[in-house]
């Protein structure tokens, strides 16, 4: 698919040259290219939950385990070469099973679905019947209900193609689980390009008329996580209207613009700029946590887009983002609260990682004027998301 201008990227060494090799993670940073698999814990059940690491030949390395296809570190060069993980999460297996991590639910890294976002009373009518899924959201349901794919072991196979080497996550949701329609089967592939790039790839099918909106949740600190305020992070994404809330952050159905508002991101802002100011919107997400309406020539065009452009100024790190979804959910990190610890010890305090969702818009199944995310027999479900790491002096 066709690439939109973005701004220079890191060197890329040629030639993947037989990248992939599955062998046993050692814990030292001096992995070759390729991927390495090792287990990383056991589920209450029994089941053995694996870890495979992703290395490209530029040094950059990923981490991902099958338990809700988390991503469980990202380590990527500053401007002055120096690799620091800048991904939220925990080194053990533990850290995500733990009381307070299900208490908190902040879906650390984690693959969302059936249905990301929240979706209103939990319930929404298909072709005459009306299907109540759990509330988890208070009265709503949010991001797949009480056992999403966030939760769920999945099949994973170490994969390589000319891009670079990556997973294949695949899980097989039953008809009703969760109170959804239909036997859904998802496949999720990770890739960690030579160009610097985390490229995910979603596809499903169903068996019956389903909604389907799959998404990522990782929460990022370009300085490094647990190194503090995402605030002064400059974030800019490529929308001119957003997706207003109600008290229950459930969509009202209307596409406002973002011009003369703090929601107005067409040019690098630094996150923290506006976040407190007065507003009702700000209010009622304690911050931003609002789908913004991705701007494209052609709306029902599956083409990539430039979604966002976020800069950390003290390590030079910039991260974009390029999508086929409609919308995006900006999310900074409003209800981490101090309450949980990460891989260097740090308490994730309020607003020390943001997440960037790439998404159909929240409630669709609810909203006659959004795009709609009804999945349909005979049908694939296709999603494709790139992030991108590089660095930059200033902008």
């Amino acid at each position: 698919m066709p690439r939109s201008s973005t701004f220079p990227l890191l060197a890329v060494t040629a030639g993947l040259a037989s990248m992939l090799s599955v062998a046993q993670a050692s814990d030292d940073n001096s992995a070759v290219p390729g991927v390495e698999k090792s287990t990383f814990g056991q589920l209450p059940d029994g089941r053995t939950v694996d870890v495979y690491r992703l290395t490209n030949a530029n040094g950059i390395t990923m981490r991902i385990i099958n338990y809700g296809g988390i991503i469980v570190s990202l380590k990527t060069p500053d401007a002055q070469g120096n690799f620091e993980d800048i991904v939220l999460g925990f080194d053990s297996l533990e850290g995500y099973l733990s009381d307070a991590y299900r208490k908190a639910n902040p879906y650390f890294g984690a693959l969302i679905g059936r249905y990301g976002n929240r979706i209103a009373g939990g319930e929404f009518s298909l072709d005459g019947t009306t299907y109540q899924l759990a509330t988890n959201d208070g009265s709503n349901h949010l991001h797949g209900g009480d056992q999403g794919f966030d939760k769920v072991l999945w099949d994973a196979k170490p994969s390589e193609n000319q891009n670079g080497v990556g997973v294949i996550l695949s899980y097989i949701s039953p008809d009703g689980e969760e109170g959804y329609p239909g036997k859904l089967e998802t496949e999720v592939t990770y890739t960690l390009t030579e160009s610097d790039e985390l490229d995910i790839v979603y596809r499903a099918t169903t068996t019956k008329p389903t909604p389907v909106n799959l998404t990522q949740h990782s929460y990022f600190n370009l300085d490094g996580e647990g190194s503090g305020s995402i605030l002064d992070h400059y974030l800019m994404i490529n929308a001119e209207a957003f997706t207003p809330v109600d008290d229950m952050l459930i969509p009202t159905g209307e596409i406002r613009p973002v011009d003369g508002t703090p929601f107005d991101f067409t040019e690098p802002t630094p996150i923290g700029e506006r976040i407190e100011q007065d507003n009702q919107q700000l209010l009622r997400g304690k911050g931003y946590d609002h789908n913004f309406v991705l701007k494209r020539e052609a709306p029902q065009s599956e083409e990539l887009v430039m979604a966002a452009r976020v800069w950390e100024p003290d390590s030079g790190r910039l991260l974009e983002v390029e999508t086929t979804e409609p919308g995006l959910q900006f999310y900074s990190g409003n209800f981490l609260d101090g309450s949980l610890s990460g891989k260097q010890g740090s308490d994730y305090e309020h607003r020390s990682g943001f997440a960037l969702e790439t998404q159909h818009f929240p409630d669709s199944p609810n909203q006659e004027s959004f795009p709609s995310t009804i999945l349909n027999p005979g049908e694939t479900y296709r999603s494709h998301t790139v992030y991108r790491f590089s660095t930059r002096n200033g902008l």
